[in-house]
């Protein structure tokens, strides 16, 4: 492993009388540090679907074509959030989330500045592939540090709050563009550089606030120093695990991991499906101009902070902790909500952008809530590695297919082909997710027997 991405050691442990004070200062400043840091990621990950009307209409691309290219991320990003993941599990999260983040911004400024980066397809997909590595380090330390420094009971909210920092960056795309078509005049290229510039100096916001875990700042454990400990919680649960102990004790042998992993690749097919092709779908299929669809694009992700407190709420208190139901009434409403963005003929956009919102407001509740329950199956020591398997599906099933497949599909059957594969996509999320239900029941029942 790299020296530089090394856990810190434990340090001596501090007085009791300055624990409690400790605890609260760093816990809302490595907050802020993730929060921020994992919005900066969004800023440079998925940037380049403002770019594609300019490549399609002055360049002569087909959205096929630019599809394929586009895959790359997540290809890479499903790749390298499961194997990074593992990587992280055994990392300082402050080294390792600041350099994704530069690496990310680096791949953007050669876009925008260096003309041979969009120059062909192979171009373009090798650097997005690269990007998309970078990208992975994004999701995996931010989970390892919020198992370590928030205990179980408060950890859904917690995780709820920092969710939305996808739809904080993700939003901010569409306004830095149009910052950027303003101060550079009316360069496009803006679309790859502006948000660069943002990344890097979200990069130094989190080598400034982010910390290992609580021992290395002379802490206790957040589970001593909450007095809430999981079950069969003991000291070997603060022991680095070797990546074998990772991938077959806890990972590869947990059958409700691979259940939701499943269902996030549906999720993740609608989620980028309707946000990747939205400025082209709107376009061509709306008669949107470029202003309107980038507003459009900043209010499907700003539209998803709201929807997942409630769905993170609902999942805590209507539901008791049961993630699956909450997610099933979710993605109910996602395949209406999909079906109206479908079907609204051209020259209504209010009722498209209300369509969009309520896809947005709707998808992100479902997304957490796998993300959260990969956390609560494994040990905090494996937490970015089970992250990673529920992403290594999200993407490489899921947004993989958002790209390249759904591009072919549209070029081939109109975007009716299209939104058919969207459509069957909630169902099929739904199916899966009442799959997990029926077999946590069993395994509820089988302990219970056991224990009779």
């Amino acid at each position: 492993m790299i020296g530089v991405f090394k856990p810190l050691p434990h340090q001596p442990r501090l007085g009791d009388a300055v624990v409690d004070t400790a605890y609260k200062k760093l816990r809302w400043q490595i907050f802020l540090g993730i929060f921020f840091g994992y919005a900066g990621y969004y800023l440079v990950r998925k940037n380049f679907s403002l770019a594609m009307p300019y490549l399609i209409n002055e360049m002569g691309y087909s959205r096929g074509d630019l599809g394929v290219a586009l895959s790359a991320v997540s290809i890479a990003y499903g790749l390298s959030k499961f194997l990074m993941g593992s990587v992280s599990d055994r990392s300082n999260p402050r080294t390792f989330l600041a350099a994704g983040l530069i690496g990310s911004a680096l791949i953007m400024f050669i876009f925008g500045y260096m003309p041979w980066a969009t120059s062909s397809i192979a171009m373009m997909f090798v650097l997005l592939f690269i990007n998309g590595w970078m990208q992975g380090m994004g999701w995996p330390p931010c989970g390892r540090t919020m198992v370590h420094w928030w205990s179980q009971k408060e950890r859904g909210g917690i995780v709820s709050v920092w969710n939305v920092a996808h739809n904080v960056g993700g939003g901010l795309i569409g306004p830095l563009f149009l910052l950027g078509l303003w101060a550079f005049n009316d360069d496009w290229h803006s679309a790859f550089y502006v948000p660069a510039m943002g990344a890097m100096l979200v990069a130094g916001f989190i080598l400034l606030t982010v910390k290992d875990t609580p021992q290395s700042c002379g802490l206790p454990s957040i589970e001593e120093h909450n007095n809430d400990y999981p079950e069969n919680y003991d000291e070997k649960h603060e022991v680095e695990l070797s990546a074998k102990e990772i991938f077959f004790k806890y990972v590869f042998n947990n059958k409700m991991l691979w259940y939701i992993a499943i269902a996030n690749a549906f999720i993740y097919l609608i989620r980028y499906g309707v946000l990747d092709w939205a400025p082209t779908y709107l376009s061509e299929a709306k008669g949107f101009t470029v202003d309107k669809s980038s507003w459009a694009y900043f209010l499907y992700e700003w539209a998803g902070i709201p929807g997942t407190l409630l769905c993170g709420w609902i999942s805590d208190k209507v539901f008791k902790g049961k993630r699956a139901p909450a997610g099933i009434v979710f993605m109910l409403l996602v395949a209406v909500a999909v079906v109206v963005y479908w079907f609204n003929p051209p020259g209504h956009p209010t009722i498209d952008m209300a369509a969009l919102i309520a896809i947005g407001f709707l998808i992100y509740g479902p997304v957490m809530l796998i993300g959260l329950y990969a956390l609560e199956l494994v040990p905090k020591k494996a937490a970015g590695t089970a992250a990673g398997l529920t992403g290594l599906f999200g993407y490489l099933g899921g947004a993989v297919f958002a790209n390249a497949a759904l591009g072919y599909t549209v070029d081939a059957y109109g975007w009716d082909g299209g939104f058919m594969v969207l459509t069957a996509s909630c169902f099929a999320a739904i199916a899966l997710l009442v799959m997990s239900m029926r077999h946590g029941k069993k395994e509820e029942l089988s302990a219970a027997s056991s224990v009779a």
